[in-house]
């Protein structure tokens, strides 16, 4: 894999001397081998270099340093932040398909839809640097703020989000995820670094450093990415401390279908669902169907699961020849894959049926290819309530079918989890439409299309258990990491604060 010796010489001083250890950017230093995880890619299962884990010592450490940054930036007049800021999006831009090529490698994300993300971070950061002057007015920054994400998105959502709270006058630190995304993020934020903006990057266990990244009392502000129960609990211990925060939680994405006619077209839109095997927040795991519409519903959609084509996302690498023009890759990791096989077991024991499960064809693997993180797309139907399936979402391109008799039961059905991201609904009725866009619980609601996190001036949030506090996108993004006038109450999703007057 050339895509890492091409990092390594672009930023040399993050990877440590002949033996190419990754390190941490600690006091604006790379140092810090830590303890070494071995990283596997999840496209073949070769070795990807070791993860640098480091203890709750040097995280503080570089909590400290970040914090004593945060005084001298919030004090940079706002144009030489926004010149630092776009010197920095240049270096992205100049290192877009090398970004885009570790992507591929290290969370096993097709070719084209790594470049979607890379180019996103790149557009998104262009358009606050134009824009940031009118969004920020007289507010000021909050401090230094501590970012925890997920694996999936490390350029279009952490590294976008890091380079808007440093153009808002923060000092930030991130924490690279586990299961992949550190290459990318080490060769962006050691970029950014290079440019003048005080960022920096540690690695280890969330739970291990949660008291220097979480609770420490230098961190102004917390975003978090990631699961339910991780994020509950950092919710319960942020409740009573006035510390801002933004944790995006997983929901059950719902997709409701009643009096509805284009299967076709309903079709084409289930299948860019697909991309990235639905390793998203805003993944589409769930269909609650009006039972007469079931047959027309799988006469479109099986042949749909049929067409999707999945595999290992560069079988060629050469630049004379088409990389392969994939709906998904590998799952992040072979533990991902076995998690799903044994929540699918146990819903089948419990009486759910699997009615479509798609093979592997060898043309899309490499001869005697490692191939234990791939996961053909899976659907099931007859969930019992009792089955974890049938509350959580999968994280993986394995769908679930309700079927309901009534509008009322379409909504409980699409309210399962208690609150989610997005929601839709396909009909031909306008009034259904309405009525259920106040009744489902997701902060984005679509009718006859999906919705997405979006770009930009696009607000961002989550309902109930999928999000808790301020609300992000656009200038509540910038409003989430500064304060304002005496007595504001910021948009978000928590008890001091407002919903969006039209946030769907």
């Amino acid at each position: 894999m050339d895509a890492l010796g091409r990092a390594q010489k672009a930023l040399p001083a993050a990877w440590d001397g002949p033996n190419k250890s990754l390190l941490n950017l600690i006091g604006g230093m790379w140092c810090e081998p830590g303890r070494p995880r071995l990283l596997l890619s999840p496209i073949d299962g070769a070795p990807l270099g070791p993860y640098p884990m480091i203890e709750l010592e040097p995280a503080r450490q570089a909590v400290a340093f970040a914090a004593g940054e945060a005084g001298e930036w919030g004090r940079t007049a706002i144009a030489e932040r926004k010149r630092r800021v776009a010197a920095c999006v240049e270096q992205l831009r100049r290192h877009r398909e090398l970004l885009a090529l570790l992507l591929v490698w290290e969370i096993g994300k097709p070719f084209r839809q790594a470049l979607i993300s890379v180019d996103r971070c790149i557009a998104g950061a262009d358009w606050y640097v134009e824009n940031i002057v009118d969004m920020l007015g007289d507010r000021k920054p909050l401090g230094l703020v501590s970012n925890i994400a997920s694996w999936n998105y490390p350029l279009s959502v952490l590294v976008h989000s890091l380079l808007v709270q440093m153009l808002c006058g923060n000092a930030v630190i991130a924490k690279t995820p586990t299961d992949g995304g550190i290459f990318s993020l080490t060769l962006s934020l050691g970029l950014a670094r290079q440019c003048g903006l005080p960022v920096s990057l540690v690695s280890g266990s969330g739970g291990r450093l949660s008291e220097a990244l979480v609770h420490n009392d230098a961190i102004a502000c917390l975003a978090f990415v990631g699961g339910r129960s991780n994020g509950g609990r950092i919710a319960a211990s942020l409740f009573d401390q006035k510390k801002r925060y933004m944790l995006e939680m997983e929901g059950v994405n719902t997709y409701g279908i009643w009096g509805y006619g284009d299967f076709l077209g309903l079709a084409e839109q289930l299948k860019k669902g697909f991309a990235y095997a639905k390793q998203r927040c805003t993944a589409y795991p769930r269909y609650v169907i009006q039972r007469h519409l079931l047959p027309k519903f799988l006469a479109a959609y099986l042949p749909m699961l049929r067409s999707l084509s999945f595999g290992h996302p560069l079988l060629v690498e050469h630049a004379d020849h088409p990389l392969p023009d994939l709906d998904f890759g590998p799952l992040i990791n072979r533990a991902k894959v076995d998690e799903l096989h044994v929540r699918l077991s146990s819903a089948r024991g419990l009486g759910a049926k699997i009615i479509h499960e798609g093979e592997m064809r060898e043309e899309m693997f490499l001869p005697d290819q490692e191939i234990s993180a791939y996961l053909p797309p899976i659907v099931v139907i007859d969930l019992p309530r009792g089955c974890d399936l049938y509350h959580r979402e999968p994280f993986g391109p394995v769908d679930s079918i309700v079927v309901v008799d009534t509008v009322e039961e379409m909504i409980t059905e699409m309210n399962i989890s208690g609150g989610a991201l997005v929601a839709s609904l396909a009909t031909d009725d306008p009034a259904i439409a309405g009525a259920m866009r106040e009744q489902v619980r997701a902060f984005k609601f679509g009718v006859n299309q999906m919705r997405s996190r979006g770009d930009r001036e696009a607000p961002f949030g989550g309902m109930g258990g999928s999000w808790k506090g301020c609300f992000v996108g656009g200038k509540y993004l910038v409003h989430a990491v500064t304060t304002g006038p005496a007595g504001e109450r910021l948009h978000g999703n928590f008890p001091d604060s407002t919903l969006l007057p039209e946030p769907r």
